[in-house]
């Protein structure tokens, strides 16, 4: 009886501890999965903070105060602080908060220096610089693995300085990466509740800081994404005031008629054309071929316009004009730009067309009037680009040519867009193409000839894209 009732006892004893540690364990658990639960919701509230800078379209110094400060209260650490990787490898202090301890012995402040503690200790963070492997926050970076020191104190790897208020008792550094790539080093100190770092801290610190890389991505791809859409506005505001600059009306004249068209390779281009009114009696057109494409060949030619408009009301010769527009423009052109262009004049009473050429392609004439009966040639003049030389010598080099332009008389002007066109085989479309499309249309419209220049190259090319400005300019004498 008393052998049965020790057993009973021994197993009831052994079952009770069986089962305390059972609940123990079942306890630990608890802890654990509790513990895990706050830190995915701590991440959780640290992504959504970043999700909502990025969405503001913080800029880069804001996105990394914000992210240290949402770091101080997912940790309940004292202070933080960031170190951005530079081009040259070398890791910068970009954003602090709190008395982060400097990682380099203190040199005391002159005179002259911020007048608070927080002040100075920022300013000398952020003038830290930090080669690979140097300090905590260097090896951090070139290892790429966090590090938690949880009695940092004792520990020789950690700068102590002779203020108390600097002690770092625990700290966390943690590497940012995105794709492999090492965006930033992250460092917390001193919990706030005055004890060291655990694991759990340490884990979460890891978590925050693999959320950052993902944030600082989204945030340098929206800022793109930002300034790019600011680029586009602000090139489709610069093609529609170019589109205002070019006349889709022009002077009426008596037997005279106009047609043009105009396509920029890009949004906004470097060809232009214009046809304006002298007096009641005289009407002028140009066209011209800014150097380059986009929006300095555009702001060129914008400029060149102004100049036209202002000299041709001073000068009857087109060489004149011209001369004028070079000496106004050449000092200030970069060496690397320069303009091509026609500038004409046509008397509607003597039928007289002068014309002036400052190195752009020919002008196709067609003539009815010769002793032969129908020419259609390349109205020879000499000149040299607008910007290319000083303006003793483009003054020697440019001169006036003067043709009679009378009954059913056309003339074609166009920019190097149209003859240097090429088809898949590389081939360019040329100048006797288009001088046979006004000899074969050169009795019709203006606006007839200009759709069958077009159509001609459009046929040549075969699809092969536009790679240049293409203008064109037809004058039709009735």
């Amino acid at each position: 009886m008393l052998a049965f009732t020790l057993g009973f006892i021994v197993g009831a004893f052994l079952l009770w501890l069986l089962s305390a540690g059972k609940l123990r364990e079942i306890r630990i658990l608890d802890e654990q999965k509790q513990l895990l639960q706050q830190e995915k919701q701590i991440v959780v509230e640290f992504m959504h903070n970043m999700v909502e800078a990025v969405a503001e379209g913080s800029d880069r110094t804001s996105m990394f105060q914000r992210i240290i400060h949402a770091a101080i209260l997912s940790t309940g650490a004292m202070s933080a602080c960031i170190f951005e990787k530079r081009s040259d490898g070398s890791l910068q202090g970009v954003a602090v908060e709190g008395l982060f301890p400097p990682q380099r012995k203190l040199i005391k402040p002159d005179t002259g220096q911020p007048a608070t503690r927080s002040q100075f200790l920022e300013s000398v963070l952020k003038s830290e610089n930090y080669k690979m492997g140097e300090g905590l926050i260097g090896q951090v970076a070139k290892s790429r693995r966090a590090l938690l020191i949880a009695d940092a104190q004792n520990d020789p790897r950690v700068v102590h300085h002779e203020d108390s208020s600097l002690t770092v008792r625990s700290i966390i550094v943690a590497p940012i990466i995105f794709q492999d790539e090492l965006l930033a080093v992250l460092a917390v100190a001193n919990p706030s509740d005055g004890l060291a770092f655990t694991e759990t801290d340490f884990s979460l610190v890891e978590s925050l800081a693999e959320q950052v890389g993902l944030a600082l991505h989204n945030s340098e791809a929206m800022q793109l994404q930002i300034e790019k859409n600011k680029l586009d506005l602000d090139i489709e505001l610069a093609s529609n005031i170019q589109g205002l600059l070019l006349p889709r009306v022009f002077p009426p004249a008596d037997h005279i008629a106009f047609a043009t068209h105009y396509k920029a390779a890009q949004k906004v281009g470097g060809d232009f054309y214009d046809v304006f009114a002298l007096d009641e009696r005289r009407i002028a057109f140009a066209i011209a071929d800014v150097s380059g494409k986009g929006i300095s060949a555009s702001i060129l030619m914008a400029i060149c316009q102004t100049h036209l408009r202002h000299y041709a009301q001073q000068h009857c010769s087109p060489s004149a004009v011209l001369s004028c527009i070079n000496r106004a423009m050449e000092p200030t052109m970069q060496r690397d730009m320069f303009i091509t262009m026609v500038y004409a004049v046509i008397d509607l009473d003597t039928e007289q067309l002068t014309l002036a050429r400052a190195g752009h392609e020919l002008p196709l004439f067609y003539d009815c009037h010769t002793k032969g009966g129908l020419d259609v040639d390349p109205i020879q003049s000499p000149g040299m680009a607008v910007g290319m030389v000083a303006p003793e010598i483009f003054d020697s080099i440019i001169k006036d040519v003067s043709i009679h332009f009378g009954s059913n008389d056309a003339l074609i002007l166009y920019t190097d867009g149209i003859t240097e066109t090429a088809n898949t085989e590389g081939e360019e479309y040329g100048s006797e193409r288009l001088l046979r499309v006004l000899k074969r249309h050169g009795d019709r419209e203006a606006q007839v000839i200009i759709d069958k220049a077009l159509e001609s190259v459009d046929r040549f090319s075969r699809g092969s894209g536009q790679f240049d400005d293409l203008t064109l300019i037809a004058v039709k004498h009735a």
